[in-house]
């Protein structure tokens, strides 16, 4: 039997619901493998974040380097990466894989988890190395420096972003309005939009994370880039919509949501 594996370089949440804990819940539940690289540590749970410790940058590339050398990834993703130093660790590995990239910024209680020379190294030296980028709409207007409250702005963000160095680009759609919560998938030279049912709940903590290891999972066994966002979207909106409701703040989604096969929806805007 085969076994698929992936390799996720995040910060930990001792709370369960975001970080490296959530991607290797995400990993599991997709049948695929799972490795961590820490980055940061947090002191958080569903209501705060009250202190983050990044470690060093040899740290982290020893980590990377001791799992490349042993078991190569199918796909790597990044979450919270701290700071420059750690940024530019990661950029240097050249994965032989595709390497997802959640660029978090800000953790879901505000607190901000990149400093502005790690947003330039993000921008400069990851993502030109970068397979998908996937950032919210806020995440897009903080490497665009503009304005993304819209789906025609995210659709020009994913445009945009794509000039910038990644092969493809996902804008999520989470914080805009509407009845569906559409995503904008930027990739050969042309937009698609994916859409799912917006569910009504507090209960998002780790939503970013989730997304993103679900798709590196997706790609790891070896799922089209298209069809690993598609089915990783339907995948978290299955988990939002049975979130357990833990914790008195923010909590998580349900990552033993069940696998199912993903209906085949959105609009392709082609771009020519």
């Amino acid at each position: 039997m085969k076994i698929f594996s992936a390799l996720t370089i995040a910060g930990s949440d001792p709370s369960g619901g975001a970080g490296l804990q959530a991607d290797l819940k995400t990993f599991h539940q997709h049948g695929v493998y799972g490795m961590a690289v820490v980055t940061l540590l947090t002191v958080q749970n569903t209501q705060s974040v009250t202190r983050v410790e990044v470690l060093e940058a040899e740290l982290v590339r020893q980590q990377i380097d001791a799992v490349l050398a042993d078991v190569p990834p199918g796909a790597v993703k990044t979450g919270a990466l701290g700071n420059a130093a750690v940024i530019e660790v990661v950029a240097a590995r050249r994965f032989p894989s595709p390497l997802v990239v959640d660029p978090v910024m800000v953790s879901k209680h505000g607190h901000a988890l990149l400093a502005e020379a790690a947003q330039t190294a993000l921008r400069t030296k990851l993502l030109p190395v970068t397979t998908l980028l996937t950032p919210n709409t806020q995440e897009a207007a903080v490497l665009l420096g503009t304005k993304v409250d819209t789906l025609e702005q995210a659709e020009a963000a994913a445009r945009e972003l794509g000039t910038r160095g990644p092969k493809a680009v996902l804008v999520k759609g989470g914080h805009l309005t509407g009845p569906e919560a559409i995503d904008v998938l930027f990739y050969d030279g042309k937009l698609v939009r994916i859409a799912s049912p917006r569910i009504d709940t507090k209960h998002t903590h780790g939503t970013g994370c989730t997304y993103s290891a679900a798709i590196a999972a997706n790609l790891a066994k070896g799922h089209t880039l298209e069809d690993a966002v598609r089915s990783a979207k339907h995948w978290l909106t299955e988990a939002l919509a049975s979130a357990p409701g833990l914790g008195n703040g923010i909590g998580p989604v349900n990552h033993l949501a069940p696998i199912s096969p993903s209906p085949r929806g959105g609009e392709d805007r082609g771009e020519g």
